[in-house]
C-alpha cells in the first residue's frame, strides 16, 4: 500500500509532542503541505525542524483550539487560496490533572477537558468544513482515546467523558458530512508513552502496575505515536474513501 499525499493541504492540532510530532512527520515526508499547532513554543519548532529536515513542509502556529475564532483564523491560513484537505483533531489530554472523587472535581477542571478535547475538535471541523464542502472533498481524523470506549486508566471522569464525547461527535458529523464526500473518523489510542504526562502515568503505576499494564495488552507491548499516526494516514487516504463515522482502536489489543 502506497500512501502519498502530493498536492494536499493536512492541518493537525497538538502538533508540538508525542502523536501530534509523530503524525506532522508521517504527512510532510509523504508529500503533504503540513501545517502544525499547539500552544508549546518550542516544542512546535521542533516538529517544524524535524519535518523540514526529514524533506518535508511543515509551518507551525500558536493557536489555542479552545478560541473558535483563533481556530478560524489558523484554517484560513492553512487553507490559504484553496482548501484544508485533511484535519487531525490531536489536540487534548488531561491539562496535568490526576484522577480524583468525584466530589473534590471543580466545575473549571471539568469544563477545562472538554473544552480542549471536544469542543476545540468540534470549532476546528467547523472551521476547515465550508472549503471541504466547496471542494466536495474531505477528510477529518478525530483522536479519541481508549478511555473514550471503556473507563479511563486516569481515573480522571471529565476525560473519560469528553473523550466519549469525541466519538459521539465523529459519528455525527460522518452523517451529517457524508453528502459532501466528507469522511469523519476516528482513532481510539491505546496507552502510549508520548508525552509528559503520559511518563507521569507510567510512572505512577510502579512496576507492578507497569507490568499488569503490558501484560493485559493482547501484544504484551506498549504502542508507539508512530503507530496512531500509521492509522490516521489509512483514514486520510483514499483506500479509506468509504469509511465514515467509525472508530479504530490502536491498542494492541484488550
Amino acid at each position: 500500500m502506497n500512501i502519498s499525499f502530493e498536492g494536499k493541504t493536512v492541518l493537525i492540532t497538538g502538533a508540538a509532542h508525542g502523536f501530534g510530532r509523530a503524525m506532522c512527520l508521517a504527512f510532510a515526508t509523504r508529500g503533504a503541505q503540513v501545517w502544525g499547532c499547539d500552544v508549546l513554543p518550542d516544542e512546535l519548532q521542533e516538529t517544524r525542524r524535524l519535518c523540514t529536515e526529514a524533506g518535508g513542509y511543515c509551518e507551525v502556529r500558536l493557536v489555542d483550539v479552545t478560541d473558535p475564532t483563533a481556530c478560524q483564523a489558523f484554517a484560513h491560513e492553512a487553507a490559504g487560496s484553496a482548501q484544508v484537505d485533511v484535519l487531525v483533531n490531536n489536540a487534548g489530554g488531561v491539562l496535568g490533572q490526576v484522577g480524583k472523587p468525584l466530589e473534590e472535581v471543580t466545575p473549571h477542571d471539568w469544563n477545562a477537558i472538554f473544552a480542549v478535547n471536544t469542543s476545540g475538535a468540534f470549532y476546528m471541523a467547523q472551521a476547515v468544513t465550508p472549503g471541504m464542502k466547496s471542494a466536495h472533498y474531505g477528510r477529518i481524523i478525530n483522536i479519541s482515546s481508549g478511555a473514550g470506549l471503556t473507563i479511563s486508566l486516569t481515573g480522571i471522569q471529565a476525560y473519560a467523558s469528553a473523550k466519549a464525547a469525541t466519538i459521539a461527535l465523529t459519528r455525527q458529523l460522518g452523517h451529517e458530512l457524508g453528502p459532501h464526500n466528507i469522511t469523519v473518523n476516528c482513532i481510539a489510542p491505546g496507552f502510549v508513552r508520548s508525552n509528559p504526562n503520559t511518563e507521569r502515568q507510567w510512572e505512577s503505576y510502579g512496576s507492578d502496575g507497569q507490568k499488569a499494564l503490558v501484560e493485559g495488552i493482547a501484544m504484551r507491548r506498549l504502542g508507539h505515536p508512530e503507530d496512531i499516526a500509521h492509522a490516521v494516514m489509512f483514514f486520510a487516504s483514499e483506500y479509506a474513501g468509504w469509511i465514515t463515522g467509525q472508530v479504530l482502536a490502536v491498542d494492541g489489543g484488550r
